[in-house]
């Protein structure tokens, strides 16, 4: 699935590209000639970078999107092909030893993590995006459950993330028939938050991601653990964890800070601890 107008990056350049700039790390899936597909050496440098921004405390947001023109196609079917033909056995572990640990990364990260969606994301690749907290699209943008196609079922968390963005209805409706769902529909639904210009969309992210570097980064922790554990509980163990959640925020760094800030009249700055 390439076209003469992808960009093809030399062939020593990287299959991922990380950047940093003011406590923003931007992960950038670079294989834009196979539409950002996930092949071995994408699979390892993802997951290696995933880990280190979850590990770095200077890194406060992070940014995932694709070069060219697709956020990211999923597996790479291609090379698929030939370690099934070869009866390679990473096929059987790719989903519990890449995929699965991925997501888990993405999900469990202590800090925000937004999904800047500049084109096609189909599969595991759309599969990604649910699985950030934020998810700004391009006008550009589609998203489509490829798995049955290709005679698979749901992977890298699908079954789990996209029936409690739009419901499970229509996340049945695309998964059995694999419809393309266009930008404009995909915020309609609930898909995605914003949908912006394709020109517009890395500026609007940066302008977030800015912003939630500068905020309380452990509440946002806590906040997305307390939602995570409230979707699999009932309302009393939901309110307790949500008892814990400020029992040790009440003596955070960033609390202090803000309320300081609200008796001195003025803009708090958080240090993220």
């Amino acid at each position: 699935m390439t076209t003469d107008h992808a960009p093809r990056p030399p062939a020593d350049e990287p299959p991922l590209l990380v950047s940093d700039h003011d406590g923003v790390r931007t992960l950038t899936l670079n294989r834009p000639a196979a539409f950002n597909s996930f092949d071995l050496a994408l699979k390892g440098a993802l997951l290696t970078a995933l880990t280190s921004a979850a590990e770095d405390d200077t890194v406060r947001a992070l940014v995932i999107t694709g070069a060219g023109r697709a956020f990211c196609a999923g597996q790479d079917l291609k090379q698929h092909l030939e370690l099934v033909k070869a009866e390679d056995p990473r096929i059987a572990t790719t989903v519990r030893e890449f995929y699965n640990v991925a997501i888990a990364l993405i999900t469990g990260m202590g800090k925000p993590v937004i999904a800047a969606v500049n084109g096609a994301a189909a599969g595991a690749g759309a599969a990604f995006a649910y699985a950030c907290d934020l998810r700004v699209a391009s006008s550009a943008a589609s998203f489509s459950m490829a798995f049955a196609g290709v005679g698979l079922s749901a992977d890298s968390g699908a079954s789990y993330t996209l029936p409690r963005l739009i419901g499970t209805g229509r996340a049945a409706r695309m998964m059995l028939l694999g419809e393309r769902v266009d930008a404009a529909e995909a915020l309609r639904i609930g898909m995605v938050d914003e949908v912006v210009p394709p020109e517009d969309l890395m500026p609007r992210v940066a302008a977030l991601a800015g912003a939630l570097a500068t905020g309380p980064t452990k509440a946002y922790a806590w906040i997305k653990a307390s939602m995570e554990y409230a979707a699999t509980s009932d309302l009393p163990a939901a309110l307790e964890f949500e008892g814990k959640a400020q029992a040790e925020l009440f003596f955070s760094a960033d609390h202090h800070e803000a309320i300081s800030a609200f008796a001195e009249k003025r803009v708090p700055r958080f240090l993220g601890r």
